[in-house]
């Protein structure tokens, strides 16, 4: 026998959603950035399926990354302790490229000690690399925008300059003139 009334259980059959799919569209775009990007770094990094050497090294600075309460970046040069830049906002692409790299290391039972490595050469390619794991990501791959957020970081003086082989100071940082 039905109850009194129009009363009938919560769920599809009601047209009001279940509390399982109340998701808000912030939180489904988070789920696709970081599937995208843990795609990215489980993706097979063994010879045959590198791309092409990257060239001759035009830049190259050893990099730590350090939260702040105030969830801001500091990023500091390795060499000497200096802060490079303190990245506040929506600094998305970092973080979710940081964290990602965090992740394999911390599954090897590695720490922060070693600092990452930002490398431009002088064909324009710009990658992030970790000493530690052997991990590389190649920031082209990801557009000029977030490509950028990294060039910038190798642009202060502090950054150090490789010989280009032909005795020349490296060229323009990658993505400075985009």
């Amino acid at each position: 026998m039905r109850p009194h009334g129009h009363e009938r259980p919560a769920g599809p059959a009601t047209g009001r959603p279940s509390a399982a799919l109340a998701i808000g569209p912030p939180a489904v775009a988070a789920v696709l950035v970081a599937g995208s990007l843990l795609g990215v770094f489980l993706a097979p990094h063994d010879a045959a399926h590198r791309s092409a050497p990257p060239g001759p090294v035009a830049q190259q600075r050893l990099l730590r990354f350090a939260d702040r309460p105030d969830e801001a970046v500091v990023v500091t040069d390795a060499s000497d302790g200096r802060v490079v830049a303190v990245i506040t906002g929506a600094s998305g692409f970092l973080r979710g490229t940081l964290s990602g790299l965090a992740r394999i290391r911390m599954t090897q039972g590695l720490g922060p000690a070693i600092p990452f490595r930002l490398t431009s050469y002088v064909n324009r390619r710009l990658t992030l690399s970790d000493p530690a794991t052997g991990q590389t990501i190649e920031l082209e791959a990801f557009g000029a925008t977030n490509e950028a957020v990294f060039a910038r970081l190798l642009a202060s003086d502090a950054a150090s300059s490789a010989d280009t082989g032909d005795g020349a100071e490296a060229g323009p940082t990658p993505g400075a003139t985009r």
